[in-house]
């Protein structure tokens, strides 16, 4: 089964952590582990998010004030490499030697007009508390907004096109290569007025592009990884539900986080809706379990309304 396993940035980073390398080569070396259980059994494609590491490099850039900032467009592309790196060697450890890994630096065609370029909305870098937020606000323009309780940056979101490298990744997963692909969203670009491309400084959202990679990968399983075993209805709530398992139709009736938990209730109900194939949200650690129906959330045509767990 051709399976595309997103993984969420707290997957790589947990929120609070110190952003250094040590932190993230761990944390995929933990990934790693799991993503090794779904390769043996599977054909698998990875995505993965890249939200602290964009907002960590923006600071560094920052704070460099000889040349002006690198855009966003370049800042993620810089991430999608490291990642990459850091998924290729410790997946690599763990998997038969003569199995290969690439990591291909994935452009995404976006809307230049996007309504999203008005209403910054992605999360990306660490976390603040207030009286940081409104300091980063006030001297680097940046629009912050609440992320619990603590605060983060928050960017345009454009919808994700088209993948511009689709047919390379297509013939390398064909081929029996694991292709660590769409990172971070995968890298914003439009096209001017001579067609030719350029890079937009957006953060597109992972679970989106993870999707629509999905979907052109004729895949049977479209899988994100975060940092909670369900959707949760009421989530945070003394009276939070998880659901077990949701018609794509029922479940995007429900309200749920703007930054969070709502791009991959999007992701899964328009993948499903589009494919006819499954879909399922869950934590890291379960992605096994998921992958046999015993844990997470799964999103799928073949079910009546919304499934509660106890």
């Amino acid at each position: 089964m051709r399976v595309v396993v997103a993984l969420g940035g707290n997957a790589l980073l947990r929120r609070g952590q110190a952003l250094n390398s040590e932190n993230q080569r761990e944390n995929i070396r933990l990934a790693a582990q799991q993503l090794e259980e779904v390769h043996e059994h599977h054909e698998l494609v990875i995505a993965h998010g890249n939200g602290p590491q964009v907002g960590l490099l923006a600071l560094m850039d920052a704070a460099y004030t000889a040349v002006d900032p690198y855009p966003l467009d370049v800042l993620g592309a810089e991430t999608v490499g490291m990642i990459g790196y850091m998924i290729e060697q410790e997946l690599g450890n763990l998997i038969p030697f003569e199995d290969h890994i690439v990591t291909v630096l994935t452009q995404i065609l976006v809307d230049a007009d996007d309504p999203a370029f008005q209403n910054p909305s992605k999360p990306v870098g660490p976390i603040y508390n207030r009286t940081e937020a409104e300091r980063l606000q006030r001297e680097k323009g940046w629009t912050m907004a609440p992320d619990g309780v603590h605060f983060r940056r928050v960017v345009p979101s454009p919808l994700p096109q088209r993948i511009i490298e689709m047919n390379a990744i297509r013939m390398l997963v064909d081929n029996g290569v694991v292709v660590i692909c769409a990172g971070g969203g995968g890298i914003p670009t439009a096209y001017d007025e001579n067609r030719k491309l350029y890079g937009v400084e957006a953060v597109i959202d992972k679970d989106l592009a993870s999707g629509l990679l999905a979907n052109g990968l004729d895949a049977e399983m479209f899988v994100m990884l975060t940092d909670v075993p369900n959707v949760y209805v009421d989530f945070g709530r003394e009276n939070q539900r998880p659901i077990i398992a949701a018609h794509p139709d029922a479940l995007e009736a429900l309200d749920f986080a703007a930054g969070s938990m709502a791009p991959k209730v999007m992701g899964a109900c328009k993948f499903v809706r589009e494919t006819g194939m499954k879909s399922a949200i869950g934590q890291l650690s379960d992605v096994s379990k998921i992958m046999a129906g015993e844990a997470g959330t799964l999103i799928s045509n073949e079910i009546d309304g919304i499934c509660f767990g106890d």
